[in-house]
């Protein structure tokens, strides 16, 4: 194998694919990044098992060929590189020499033939979406995740395909964020808990923009091509939670607060400051007449502070964790929310100008 490209595109490409490398792992092969060079192409690939990225890159291919550079030494060294024009030439011993302006490295690389490959998807079952719409459902949801491996199959997110509507949920026992948005085109109802992770990594890839994506799903298996940069990943399996359950028994609220989320936001930022010295982020939410008073206590003092409501029906007093109020916050756009309470029931978050999310906080109790 033997080309020339570009650093700073040769660099890019590095940073993507990394992403999928293999960590704390026995089998050094997925440790590795895959290079071919085939006509005018390198095509790059790294995985874990559970997530593949592929990048391709324009490249003078000189001559074809493939292997297997070690992955974290070779982004550390191609990062530094990025304004350089590079040459990759591969010997007859599998040793890789970079070259670029007057100096070369080495590195002894691995058989390109024990490199896993990339599953190969039907194109059966699809979805069509902007660009904009699968980033949102990603990154207005995925905070909800759990993270502990107590139940596996939530350590992912639920997307749901009915008729023209797509819904993004994720749950980890303590909260559900959950967001709604449409189709494109869609080859037929469908369901996939993807990996948080996954998801993670496909919302870097995603522009903000009106550009149709198209996502591949098989039974075990997602797939979708953003540009030039392929991302397969395993989908968990698994019964997610009966979350509209949960949801509707939320939904007939006994109280009501509209209140601005931009004020709502601030205050806990605020009360945050202490609350997160007793290391529970507990803040207490009263709710009288047209107030909510908002308060925190720790060992080096107490917090209240009052924002203006809209009420309708009956006072509350509730403890909640502000960090789950104040992650929801962060992603949704509406000027004014509306808190739905039930009693000692978990509290709903839903729009005023937006009705297509809904995140459920259960309240605390204070020892």
């Amino acid at each position: 194998m033997k080309i020339v490209c570009n650093g700073l595109e040769l660099s890019d490409a590095v940073l993507k694919v990394s992403k999928a490398l293999g960590s704390k792992t026995t089998n050094s092969i997925l440790e590795g990044i895959r290079l071919e060079a085939k006509d005018d192409t390198l095509t790059l690939s790294a995985t874990d098992q559970e997530l593949y990225i592929e990048k391709q890159i324009r490249a003078e291919v000189k001559l074809e060929g493939s292997t297997v550079v070690p992955g974290k030494f070779f982004c550390e060294f191609i990062k530094k590189l990025s304004g350089e024009q590079i040459e990759l030439n591969l010997n007859d011993r599998n040793v890789l020499s970079i070259s670029y302006t007057d100096s070369v490295v080495t590195i002894q690389c691995l058989p390109a033939n024990e490199f896993p490959t990339m599953k190969s998807l039907s194109r059966d079952n699809y979805f069509d979406i902007t660009s904009k719409d699968l980033r949102e459902l990603i990154d207005k949801t995925i905070f909800s995740v759990a993270t502990d491996d107590n139940r596996p199959v939530l350590k992912g997110a639920l997307f749901e395909i009915e008729g023209s509507s797509i819904s993004s949920v994720a749950v980890d026992g303590f909260r559900i964020a959950l967001l709604k948005r449409t189709v494109q085109k869609a080859s037929g109802d469908m369901s996939a808990i993807i990996p948080a992770r996954s998801l993670s990594e496909i919302s870097k890839l995603l522009e903000d923009d009106e550009d149709i994506i198209t996502v591949y799903v098989e039974p075990n298996y997602l797939m979708l091509q953003i540009d030039n940069t392929s991302i397969t990943t395993r989908l968990l399996n698994g019964q997610f939670i009966e979350y509209k359950q949960v949801l509707e028994k939320s939904s007939q609220a006994s109280t009501v607060v509209t209140i601005n989320k931009e004020q709502l936001t601030n205050t806990l930022d605020r009360a945050g400051l202490l609350s997160r010295i007793e290391r529970n982020n507990l803040v207490r939410f009263d709710v009288t007449d047209k107030v909510m008073l908002v308060s925190a206590k720790s060992d080096l003092g107490d917090f209240k502070e009052n924002i203006t409501i809209s009420l309708e029906g009956n006072d509350v007093s509730l403890d909640f964790n502000a960090r789950y109020f104040t992650e929801a916050l962060r992603v949704i756009d509406c000027e004014f929310l509306k808190l739905n309470f039930n009693g000692i029931a978990p509290c709903t978050i839903t729009g005023v100008e937006d009705t297509d999310f809904t995140y459920l906080i259960i309240p605390l109790r204070r020892l």
